[in-house]
């Protein structure tokens, strides 16, 4: 077995560098996820039973030996008016016990969670180790891949069924694979930023290893993905292929240039994704065709419950667009 895959690109330099850098360095961790669980507990009368209205399957992936496990669930309240489609892209972490809870705040929607090939969805949100073999296959052209076939799937199954808005949400790493998987969605009405700034992975790490003061970190490992080692070499926590896909990825021009509305809500006491990150994307998406809706939660970490609180309001009317939703 091996240790559970990283959430992004610094999840696991603390491994070799510093003890403290495992809570400094990643962009998005399961502390968050724990925040949002207790910022929603209220929603329900019983998360035991919430959960329950889970089933745990999968879709098609890149090949019938890696299938992508799935999470769905029906609306709590009728009527049904939007579909939400999640990609989990925090490491090998399973969404299955906290989903009934993670999700309460959408009672209207039917949801779809994604997660990565391999992954246990019941392993929770901190597993203590990840299935042999899953960080050798933890990239985001496989993950990216394995979700088209997932959700080309989905969509398959949809039709004949009554149109429906959806939205497409992504988690951590799964914001990085947003702007190519749009297009896989039918009816879409717009993208959802979670723990993550929308810049390319390399540009939100080098912001985030100077907000924490480990740079030197950042430029060791920048190093290692440079080296003529072979990409299945294990460097901090990850194949060399999982850091040199991280270094070349570009998701802040897709995500700009891209034509669906995009919200983003941040908090700027967010100790893993610094301000400066989700200031410069909303500056260089300033110009953009497509509406950007960013809301800033002072003092805060990034406000889930308001994610939420702003699609259910969007769904009342959803003619009125995305971005024209306000929150109480």
């Amino acid at each position: 077995m091996s240790k559970p895959g990283g959430v992004n690109i610094f999840l696991d330099i603390a491994l070799v560098v510093a003890p403290k850098m495992w809570s400094t360095l990643k962009d998005f961790s399961m502390h968050y996820l724990q925040f949002a669980l207790w910022a929603v507990a209220g929603v329900v009368a019983s998360g035991v039973q919430a959960q329950s209205l889970f089933s745990v399957s999968t879709l098609p992936g890149l090949s019938p030996a890696h299938p992508v496990p799935v999470l769905q669930r029906g609306p709590l309240q009728p009527p049904l008016r939007y579909r939400v489609i999640v990609l989990a892209g925090a490491g090998c972490s399973g969404m299955a016990p906290v989903a009934g809870t993670y999700f309460a705040g959408l009672p209207h929607a039917q949801v779809l969670v994604l997660h990565k090939p391999g992954a246990d969805p019941n392993a929770g949100l901190e597993p203590a180790v990840c299935p042999t073999g899953f960080n050798q296959r933890d990239q985001l052209v496989r993950w990216q891949e394995s979700a088209r076939a997932a959700l080309r799937a989905d969509a398959s199954k949809q039709v004949g069924s009554a149109p429906v808005r959806q939205l497409l949400v992504g988690i951590a790493d799964g914001v990085d694979l947003l702007p190519a998987l749009a297009t896989e969605v039918p009816h879409l009405a717009g993208l959802v930023l979670l723990s993550g700034s929308g810049l390319d992975p390399r540009e939100a790490g080098l912001l985030q290893a100077q907000r924490s003061g480990q740079l030197a970190a950042w430029q060791s490992l920048d190093q290692a993905q440079r080296s003529d080692s072979a990409d299945s070499t294990k460097v901090q926590g990850h194949s060399l292929r999982y850091w040199r896909d991280q270094w070349r990825w570009h998701t802040a021009k897709p995500l700009i240039d891209s034509p669906w509305p995009i919200l983003q809500i941040w908090g700027d006491a967010d100790a893993r994704v610094p301000a400066a990150a989700y200031l410069r994307f909303a500056e260089r998406a300033a110009g953009r065709v497509a509406p950007l809706c960013t809301r800033q939660v002072a003092a805060g970490d990034p406000g889930l419950q308001q994610v939420w609180a702003w699609l259910e309001k969007w769904a009342q009317v959803p003619a009125q667009g995305l971005c024209e939703a306000t929150l109480p």
